[in-house]
């Protein structure tokens, strides 16, 4: 009976995973609001309602004379244009890399030297160069988002079996029609993996980039509070990363169940 009850409870939660990931939220802001009940107005660990009172006090009075919208539209904007170019290219190189073995062995080196290395390793080098501008931080982003969208692309498009293209070939299909027809979908779910890894990487840089040379920004936003200790801005400034990338990876992963529907299946 108990084993049976135990099922039925085990099935239920399974149906229903957005709800057993909001209970584990409401649980976590629980233990994280009981743990802080007793913290004094001067300690570096505030409560989850401090937090939203800051947030409110923010999105009335702004950060550092700028709207709180403009900080977190300034990190997006960065964001968004380093990671389409970086993906653009990443999946046209991907592609010629996994078309062309021969393109592919003449970058491998290249990218088996670039790989290890962090994206934001490059920021010394980077602001170097380029100076401090907004140039430099969506170059970074570029260049985290376009590893992985490239080895990703590449590896989909060696995963397409050949027997597909060999029966797309008898059909009487060109080239045209082969690529958008049989590789493209086949590779798709490679592709999707690489932005999404990509996008996760390229938020995150943004915000390192942003801690080092920025007036404006998520980042800058945390670096300015922790370097003058008003702790609950640091704490809205993580909390406000930590929501924007989760929304941005929901956003990516709708886009896959609505347009790459195939994937995994």
């Amino acid at each position: 009976m108990a084993q049976s009850r135990k099922r039925r409870i085990k099935k239920a939660l399974e149906r229903y995973p957005a709800a057993v990931g909001t209970i584990a939220v409401v649980l976590a802001l629980g233990i994280w609001a009981l743990l802080t009940s007793r913290a004094t107005p001067s300690s570096t660990v505030i409560s989850p309602w401090d937090v939203l009172a800051q947030v409110r006090e923010l999105a009335v009075n702004g950060y550092t004379g700028r709207p709180l919208w403009e900080h977190v539209g300034a990190s997006l904007m960065r964001t968004t244009a380093g990671f389409v170019s970086g993906s653009v290219v990443g999946v046209i190189v991907g592609m010629a890399m996994g078309h062309s073995p021969i393109v592919s062995s003449a970058l491998a080196p290249f990218f088996s030297f670039v790989r290890p290395i962090p994206a934001i390793a490059y920021i010394p080098m980077v602001i170097l160069w380029f100076g401090i501008g907004e140039f430099s931080k969506i170059l970074l982003i570029f260049i985290a988002s376009f590893l992985y969208v490239a080895l990703n692309t590449a590896a989909g498009v060696r995963a397409v079996p050949q027997d597909l293209i060999r029966v797309a070939r008898t059909l009487g299909a060109n080239n045209a029609r082969l690529f958008f027809s049989v590789i493209l979908p086949e590779a798709l779910p490679y592709v999707m993996l690489g932005l999404k890894v990509a996008l996760a990487l390229s938020w995150a840089v943004v915000v390192a980039a942003e801690l080092v040379a920025a007036q404006e920004g998520l980042g800058y936003m945390i670096m300015d509070a922790g370097t003058f200790f008003r702790i609950p801005d640091l704490y809205v400034g993580i909390a406000l990363i930590g929501i924007v990338g989760l929304l941005l990876e929901r956003a990516l992963t709708a886009f896959e169940a609505r347009f790459v529907h195939w994937s995994g299946k």
